[in-house]
């Protein structure tokens, strides 16, 4: 698990963090584990996850602000001036 001056140090800014802390993991860690434990050895494109967001919003709709965020995080991860 990553500690609070790991997460800064990949651009996680203070405050905009927050997950819920159990057994000593994140609780998002627990899918993203899951993720990498059951699709690790695929390659996928862009176009693949961006079909399978859309899909995901579809059929869950609340969760169109989070996907879009995510989204864009992704887009602009290369981004010097995106502050």
């Amino acid at each position: 698990m990553l500690g609070r001056a790991a997460l800064l140090s990949r651009g996680v800014r203070p405050g905009r963090f927050r997950a819920l802390i159990l057994d000593g993991m994140y609780f998002t860690d627990r899918g993203i584990e899951e993720l990498e434990k059951r699709r690790g050895e695929e390659e996928v494109t862009f176009e693949w996850l961006a079909e399978q967001l859309r899909t995901f919003v579809d059929l869950n709709p609340d969760f169109e602000v989070p996907v879009e965020r995510l989204a864009t995080w992704l887009a602009r991860l290369d981004d010097e001036d995106d502050e």
